[in-house]
């Protein structure tokens, strides 16, 4: 059974619907936090046109064919590296070229664009990028032998590194976190022997526990040492025991976990809010829907976004051309792990790192940059019929 050439089969209705149900919700959990906002800013309207900006950025992606992604992911993932690099040297302050934030630099302003955050796009540029290296990899060594996944991996690590330092050094470590995510799904994904990958997992998760530890026990060691910041070290701190570690990030977690306790069952209705949490049409943008929706609305909130990992995950498991699965799962892997990370860090499951709540928290670079992520998905699944052949004529 052939598939459609027709384009209103071919495009994925269930997507869009699932993507307009996330504006919906964020315009409106949006409209309820901006109510508290210090600034006294309608965010609202901005939300919109970054929603505005993202269809048209689907529908372009639509257009290209994987395989002309293909050609040009390299490209792509060198000029995200160039723009991590740009933001690196550029002039920091506010208002300069390089906008610099609570001691941190990670935007750039540019003239007519506005202001962007370059490491949100680079996660999409560099799965482009992992894809098509372990595409091309596999193409080139088709019998796999431990020496090949060796190199595999090398060279995995070695795309890995460069954006993850500069991401690292601005500091942000919870997207450089993401970074890993996004790695690491793609290597399980990509045939790599389970001789090679298993030691390196657990190597891992010891390194990080051990960092942990350090964070706690060690911290001048890792402070003149290792390099790591003071303001990494209240996270941790202050999501171990925000009560007693009288931090302003404490005092955040504690608010969060307050208005999202104090929602209940049926929360306080639109509005409704009477905690105050600070950037709660950001990244805790969670908190304002726990509040103001409680348990059941903070309960559909979350199955919106388990029904879109899980539809990705069908549209990858039917894709037939080793590149688009490859950027299907880093696709899936950034999505996932920003949700349970944003949502976590909001009832300290996790510490806090100012990662966005997917389509959902206010902000143009975040939402662009997944938008165009999706864009990709919609993208492999109306060419399907590229790499799809099939010889029954029934």
């Amino acid at each position: 059974m052939k598939l459609s050439n027709k384009p209103s089969e071919r495009f994925d209705w269930t997507l869009a619907f699932i993507l307009l149900l996330f504006c919906i919700v964020s315009l409106v959990a949006i409209a309820s936090a901006q109510t508290s906002s210090r600034y006294g800013i309608n965010y609202v309207p901005k939300q919109i046109l970054w929603y505005g900006i993202g269809t048209f950025i689907i529908a372009a992606t639509m257009y290209f064919e994987p395989e002309q992604y293909k050609k040009v992911s390299w490209y792509l993932y060198g000029f995200g590296v160039f723009l991590l690099i740009f933001l690196y040297f550029a002039t920091s302050g506010v208002g300069q070229i390089g906008e610099s934030k609570a001691n941190v630099k990670r935007w750039l302003n540019l003239p007519v664009i506005g202001q962007i955050q370059p490491s949100e796009f680079i996660k999409t540029f560099f799965i482009l990028g992992m894809a098509k290296l372990v595409s091309s990899h596999h193409e080139k060594f088709e019998n796999k032998t431990l020496k090949t996944d060796f190199a595999l991996l090398g060279k995995i690590m070695l795309t890995l590194i460069v954006p993850l330092a500069f991401i690292a050094e601005q500091p942000d470590l919870g997207t450089a976190i993401v970074f890993i995510a996004i790695t690491a799904a793609v290597i399980l994904v990509a045939g790599i022997s389970w001789k090679i990958i298993l030691p390196v997992f657990v190597s891992g998760a010891a390194l990080a526990t051990t960092l942990l530890w350090a964070a706690i026990y060690a911290q001048d060691f890792m402070q003149n040492k290792l390099g790591f910041d003071l303001y990494q070290f209240k996270r941790i701190y202050s999501w171990l025991d925000p009560y007693s570690y009288k931090s302003a990030e404490g005092m955040h977690l504690i608010q969060s976990i307050t208005a999202i306790g104090s929602g209940g069952i049926f929360g306080k209705g639109f509005q409704g809010r009477e905690m105050y949490v600070p950037e709660n049409h950001t990244d805790f943008i969670f908190s304002v829907i726990g509040e103001e929706y409680g348990f059941i609305g903070s309960c559909i909130v979350i199955s919106l976004f388990f029904f879109l990992i899980y539809h990705l995950t069908k549209i990858a498991l039917g894709l037939k051309d080793p590149f688009s699965m490859y950027v299907a799962t880093g696709i899936i892997a950034m999505i996932t792990f920003h949700v349970f990370e944003n949502i976590g860090m909001t009832i300290q499951l996790l510490p806090i790192t100012g990662i966005p709540l997917p389509f959902i928290s206010y902000g143009g670079s975040s939402l662009m940059s997944n938008m165009l992520a999706i864009g990709l998905i919609f993208s492999m699944k109306f060419h399907q019929r590229t790499y799809m052949f099939d010889s029954d004529n029934d």
